[in-house]
């Protein structure tokens, strides 16, 4: 029998401060599993009553205190989960879980690197390459099929951003960031579901700074969310698609979620 499984990824920017409206989004789009990035919250006061009171029993949680956080709740089972530390310092930007089909679901927040994209002016970028090398070895070595999603901070095409020539050299859209990006994919021959579903040079984007008074109408948008899969799980993705509309909703994260529907 196929499985019909909707994984969604979100960074939520504070799962607390927005519950509101990720009890919203899961009764509009009813993901099966939803991976939360940014979470800002320690496990002990994750909200994560509210999330069983709707069905989603299966919680994954790796928090700390007021930044960074990564959470997997679910409405199957999700099972053996991870917490690699490719920050190499403990913050918490990293859970995966297997599914009972034997998939693994690997759920990231990548560093955004600060503003300076120099590793000896900025340490926070060099963390941020780092990181990704980390993620690259680990990526090198992986035996089943996988898929990893999350917000990876790097928009890698020049049309995953509103003006390729003013981002050139601003953080998430630089040379060596797409390039290290790019290793990244090529380590286990990741698929970019975004790009299978919405093939370049069409608008792809997931974020959207708070700075804009109007982030419609100025549009100044980034894709720095992805969802990959492993090559051999590419077909069996049957739909993708970003929750734009959720960025204009009350209180809301600089960021929309992705959903991705799947057919095992």
């Amino acid at each position: 029998m196929p499985q019909n499984i909707k994984i969604a990824s979100w960074n939520i920017n504070s799962v607390r401060a927005r519950i509101d409206i990720v009890t919203r989004f899961l009764n509009e789009e009813a993901p099966d599993i939803l991976c939360l990035q940014e979470t800002k919250v320690v496990d002990d006061t994750f909200p994560g009553g509210v999330f069983r009171q709707m069905g989603y029993n299966h919680q994954v949680l790796h928090g700390q205190p007021m930044h960074h956080g990564v959470a997997i709740i679910s409405r199957i089972p999700i099972r053996e989960d991870d917490r690699l530390d490719w920050q190499a310092n403990g913050e918490a930007r990293h859970v995966g879980v297997r599914l009972d089909n034997g998939i693994r679901l690997e759920n990231v927040y990548v560093p955004a690197g600060g503003d300076v994209p120099d590793r000896e002016a900025n340490p926070k970028f060099g963390q941020k390459l780092d990181f990704l090398e980390r993620m690259i070895d680990w990526a090198g070595k992986l035996s089943v099929p996988t898929i990893l999603t999350g917000d990876f901070n790097i928009a890698p095409l020049e049309c995953d951003v509103w003006s390729h020539k003013q981002l050139i050299d601003v953080v998430s859209h630089t040379q060596i960031e797409v390039e290290t990006l790019d290793r990244l994919q090529q380590a286990h021959r990741w698929v970019d579901i975004g790009r299978k579903f919405y093939p370049a040079p069409q608008r792809l984007y997931t974020w959207w700074s708070y700075r804009a008074r109007d982030w419609q109408a100025s549009d100044r948008g980034r894709r720095l969310d992805h969802m990959w899969v492993s090559p051999e799980l590419a077909d069996k993705a049957t739909g993708h698609r970003v929750a734009e509309p959720v960025r204009g909703w009350m209180r809301p994260s600089d960021h929309a979620p992705l959903i991705t529907e799947f057919a095992f």
